[in-house]
């Protein structure tokens, strides 16, 4: 069923969009320009983002910032920059909450997995119109969990006390309950295209056309 109006007029949580690394593995460029959909990632991430609702759309840059910038400049996205991006990408979190410090939560959604639908965002939005107790919200796929994740206001002070390179799933046991995991029917939220084998290896699977695989590849 298509959301309402009222709950895409009621959508006021930003996206921080995390494409703050070297992309060192990756060899081929940065993973934020790999063509999807025939746009670099992060503007298809983008883009998806904002027709979920979810506003406003913030990027987190490391040295790759100059080209996120000319990527997403006619998105109206604000390009914000890591100086500490090799740190690690709870650096990057941090950044992005000193920007949107009045939010009620966020979306949060790595450039490492950008095959994600529209609709996943919605499924993962009607939880917390839902579940006021859930503050983190994971998708599953066939068991696993992946990104994009919700987070609510409440996780943010945790989220400040990381170190850098910290991973924010050690935060999840402090959390217990109001941890919500949802069932998606969509396999690009644990697509991790880390380098150029792994989106190699994505794109054949969507191509293989089976019938979850509904990505289309630029």
């Amino acid at each position: 069923m298509p959301d309402s109006l009222d709950d895409r007029t009621n959508r006021r949580w930003p996206a921080i969009l995390l494409a703050g690394g070297a992309s060192t593995r990756f060899r081929a460029g940065p993973k934020a320009m790999v063509e999807v959909d025939g746009v670099p990632a992060v503007v298809r991430m983008a883009r998806t983002a904002h027709a979920a609702g979810f506003s406003p759309c913030v990027a987190v840059a490391g040295p790759h910032a100059r080209a996120t910038r000319e990527a997403l400049g006619s998105l109206g996205v604000a390009v914000l920059d890591n100086p500490d991006w090799a740190g690690g990408r709870s650096g990057s979190i941090q950044v992005a909450l000193e920007a949107v410090a009045d939010a009620g939560g966020i979306l949060l959604w790595p450039v490492d997995h950008p095959f994600v639908e529209l609709g996943t965002l919605n499924s993962l939005w009607r939880v917390v119109q839902t579940d006021a107790l859930a503050v983190w919200v994971i998708p599953t796929y066939s068991g696993r969990g992946g990104h994009p994740v919700l987070l609510r206001r409440e996780t943010f002070e945790a989220i400040r006390g990381l170190r850098s390179d910290g991973p924010l799933r050690s935060l999840m046991p402090s959390f217990g309950p109001q941890v919500r995991r949802v069932p998606v029917s969509d396999p690009g939220v644990v697509e991790n295209v880390d380098d150029p084998e792994a989106f190699a290896a994505a794109v054949a699977r969507i191509r293989a056309g089976g019938p979850e695989a509904r990505w289309t590849v630029g």
